[in-house]
């Protein structure tokens, strides 16, 4: 595969990871990304235990947590009226993994 083809393929990763680029990129999500990281992948947090631990308001880690799922970053789980937000680990945070190893296999080859 020469310079080109490759630079074709970063950029078509570049485009599949936009979602998720914008929504880790912001730092109070990820400071909830890192507070969900520190349980349970199967149980998760609800808003308010997620509120607690970010000194966040509702409605902030609420529009946060949209973002994040919207992205699907994140999966939400609902228990009658309670909802628990979780990592979803077999997700779009493959293809930022994809975007850097193809980085790094131009960098060596090319550089």
């Amino acid at each position: 595969m020469n310079k080109q083809d490759q630079l074709n393929i970063i950029k078509e990763d570049f485009i599949k990871c936009q979602k998720v680029l914008l929504a880790i990129g912001d730092e109070t999500r990820q400071s909830i990304l890192l507070v969900l990281m520190g349980t349970d992948c199967q149980t998760g947090l609800r808003v308010g235990e997620i509120t607690e631990q970010t000194h966040l308001s509702r409605p902030a880690v609420s529009h946060h947590l949209k973002v994040l799922r919207e992205a699907g970053v994140i999966l939400m789980r609902k228990e009658g009226t309670k909802n628990f937000y979780y990592i979803n680990v077999c997700t779009e945070l493959d293809l930022l993994k994809t975007l850097v190893l193809n980085i790094d296999h131009f960098m060596q080859k090319f550089y």
